[in-house]
């Protein structure tokens, strides 16, 4: 119980030395890493949180999933004449198998892939590294089936338009013909490895999001291109979880509740401290005065106070 001003002043000092170890242990916070398939944007710091996109398998009876998507996302390839089956930041739902230069234990991670000729060819295995660059959200999948010269070098051997051929040439007749001399010795290398040591190129895809505020439209996933190789394909998808929002909290930080709560605590703190340190050295006050604005308080103090009533004339009080 406070018995003086004295002990009032050593109860402030005392929630103030809390408010400041509070404050200090809310700076010195644990680093949480990124949620998978979300990203941050450096220039504006809108987040971005592409999970709720992710088609998953329908769920058991009784049970319910936050995604709501059950379906892969299906592009039509136009004048490519190829038609593909992706998803986002996942695996297919509709698992394929006998992928054209996949092993079996890697088809269940491709998130991408078109079929031709009764065959499957993936163009990217699952990726949930979301990147924003710029004002692009861009995510890639890497990792498909072979593709370019590793997957058709038998073919261009014949073929007389082709590059120079520097394997079937001596090392002096390069030189003769004007080629740099030994000392460039990437060029030297490069001339001078053989096939065998090419490494396999392999399919890969990339995903532009836009961000699509429409009510009532569903993600979608539209083909742009694909290189000449046919190695790497473009897409780009339309998703109202694709528009920036305000990051959620973390866990182990101080949220904006915690920082309004110790800004709070810190005026009232100084309100009372400088109140009382202005009425004892300025006002010369002492006791209970010293609190800043005294009169006042005091005075909604005995507002409130119930107090007994009078007695009616000729009544006992009880």
């Amino acid at each position: 119980m406070i018995t003086s001003p004295s002990h009032l002043l050593m109860l402030l000092a005392t929630a103030a030395a809390g408010v400041n170890a509070a404050a200090a242990a809310g700076t010195a916070t644990t680093t949480t890493p990124a949620p998978a398939c979300t990203a941050t944007s450096l220039t504006n710091g809108g987040f971005f949180d592409l999970r709720p996109d992710t088609a998953v398998a329908p769920p058991e009876k009784g049970k319910s999933h936050k995604s709501g998507t059950y379906k892969d996302y299906h592009s039509r390839g136009w004048d490519y004449g190829k038609n593909f089956t992706l998803n986002i930041c996942g695996p297919v739902v509709d698992p394929v198998s006998d992928v054209v230069g996949l092993k079996k234990s890697q088809w269940a991670n491709v998130s991408a892939y078109y079929t031709s000729h009764d065959s499957v060819y993936s163009i990217g295995s699952v990726s949930l590294d979301l990147h924003s660059r710029g004002r692009k959200l861009v995510l890639q999948y890497t990792g498909g089936s072979p593709c370019g010269d590793s997957k058709s070098s038998s073919g261009h051997d014949n073929d007389d338009d082709d590059d120079y051929d520097y394997h079937k040439r001596g090392t002096k007749e390069q030189y003769s013909e004007g080629l740099s001399p030994p000392a460039h010795a990437h060029e030297i290398e490069t001339i001078g490895r053989s096939d065998s040591t090419l490494k396999t190129r392999r399919k890969s895809a990339t995903i532009s999001f836009l961000c699509d505020r429409d009510p009532g439209t569903t993600t979608a996933v539209s083909f742009v291109g694909v290189d000449p190789d046919e190695c790497s394909y473009f897409f780009e998808a339309r998703s109202a979880y694709a528009c920036a929002h305000a990051e959620p909290h973390k866990p182990g930080s101080v949220g904006p509740g915690s920082v309004f709560g110790l800004i709070l605590v810190i005026a009232v703190l100084v309100y009372v401290l400088g109140g009382v340190f202005y009425n004892r050295t300025v006002a010369h006050a002492r006791g209970w005065r010293q609190l800043p604005n005294y009169s006042l308080w005091a005075g909604i103090g005995s507002f409130f106070s119930v107090r007994p009533s009078r007695p009616k004339a000729g009544l006992p009080f009880n």
